[in-house]
C-alpha cells in the first residue's frame, strides 16, 4: 500500500496484498492459527507475548525509500526511532527484501518484532490502529492543463500518456476509463537496490516523455518533493468502486501479541501530532477519515 517505489511494499503491491501469496507460507500460518487455538484463552496471550521486549526489532527492506534503508534515512527509519526513544529500548533491524518470503523470513520466523508499515486489513499480520491515512496521487507539472485534475475520469486523460506502475490498483481504474492505450507502465517488483520507477517516472514527467504519472502518495509526495521542477501532487480521493486507492498504513506485527498491540496503540495516540511531522517532512500527502489534507501543525 510498503504498500519499494511502486508501492510498493509495493511496493503499496505489499502493502495492499501484503505479498503474502505464497501456499507454503498459507498453511504454516493455517497451522499456528489451530494450534493457538487449541489452547486456552488465557494461555493464548501468554504464549503470544513471550517475545524479548528488551530491543525494539524492526522488520525492514534494506533498500526501500522513503520508507525504509540500512543508512536509516526513511521516515519509517524516523517513525522507529521515536518509537524506541519513548520506549527506553534500543533499536536493531533485520534486513530482508520486501518480496516473497519477507513475513515467513522476519515476523513469522521471530527474528524481529514490528513492521512500521502494514496496509490495514492485510494478511498475516495484528495490525495496530493506523497512524496515517494516504492515496495514491497523480502528479504532472505545475502550471499544466492537467494540474487541477481529481478523477481518472477526467476527458482531459484521454489520449495523454500517463506513467502507471504495471499491476497496480490505478492500472484497472484507467483501463476502465480508456486510458491504458497511451499509457506508459512502470515495474512493479524490482531491486531497489540497482532500480527505483518512481524516479523514473517522475523523469519522464519532467523530461516531457509523458504527460502525468500515478504513484503511491508516501512515494510520489517524496519524490516529487525532490524533483528539479514544480509538480502538482493530487492524491485521487474522488474514485468511485473498486479497488480503492485510499489506504490506512498500521504497524504490523505478530497474531496474537495483544499486550504489544496495546502499547503500540498507546504510542500512536500519544505522539501522532510528532508522527505526522515525520511524514509531512518527507512529503507524504496525509489524509483525516474525510480525505481532507492534513496540514502541517503551526
Amino acid at each position: 500500500m510498503k504498500i519499494s517505489a511502486s508501492d510498493d511494499r509495493a511496493e503499496v503491491g505489499r502493502r495492499v496484498a501484503a505479498g503474502l501469496k505464497r501456499a507454503s507460507g498459507a498453511c504454516a500460518l493455517a497451522l499456528a492459527a489451530l494450534c493457538t487455538l487449541a489452547l486456552p484463552k488465557g494461555a493464548q496471550a501468554q504464549v503470544s507475548d513471550l517475545v524479548d521486549r528488551s530491543t525494539l526489532r524492526v522488520c525492514a527492506d534494506p533498500a526501500n525509500m522513503p520508507f525504509t534503508n540500512e543508512e536509516g534515512a526513511g521516515f519509517e527509519n524516523k517513525v522507529a526511532e521515536l518509537l524506541a526513544d519513548k520506549l527506553g529500548l534500543t533499536l536493531d533491524y533485520t534486513w530482508f527484501p520486501q518480496a516473497t518470503g519477507f513475513y515467513r523470513m522476519t515476523l513469522g520466523a521471530k527474528r524481529c518484532d514490528i513492521v512500521m508499515g502494514y496496509v490495514a486489513g492485510g494478511d498475516p499480520v495484528l495490525n495496530t490502529n493506523p497512524y496515517y491515512r494516504s492515496a495514491w496521487v497523480f502528479i504532472t507539472p505545475k502550471g499544466s492543463d492537467l494540474a487541477d485534475v481529481t478523477t481518472l475520469e477526467d476527458p482531459r486523460l484521454k489520449g495523454r500518456h500517463i506513467g502507471v506502475v504495471a499491476g497496480s490498483p490505478p492500472g484497472d481504474l484507467m483501463a476502465r476509463n480508456g486510458l491504458m492505450g497511451m499509457a506508459r507502465p512502470y515495474a512493479l517488483m524490482v531491486d531497489r537496490r540497482f532500480e527505483s520507477p518512481a524516479e523514473a517516472m517522475i523523469a519522464d514527467i519532467n523530461d516531457g516523455a509523458i504527460d502525468a504519472g500515478i504513484l503511491w502518495g508516501p512515494i510520489g509526495g517524496y519524490y516529487a518533493k525532490k524533483s528539479e521542477k514544480p509538480l502538482a501532487v493530487i492524491p485521487l480521493v474522488k474514485e468511485k468502486g473498486d479497488p480503492a486507492l485510499v489506504y490506512r498504513i498500521t504497524f504490523g506485527i505478530r497474531p496474537g501479541e495483544l499486550n504489544w498491540k496495546h502499547q503500540l496503540n498507546q504510542f500512536i495516540a500519544a505522539e501522532q501530532g510528532a508522527i505526522d511531522k515525520i511524514l509531512l517532512d518527507y512529503g507524504v500527502p496525509l489524509l483525516d477519515a474525510q480525505n481532507r489534507p492534513v496540514q502541517p501543525a503551526p
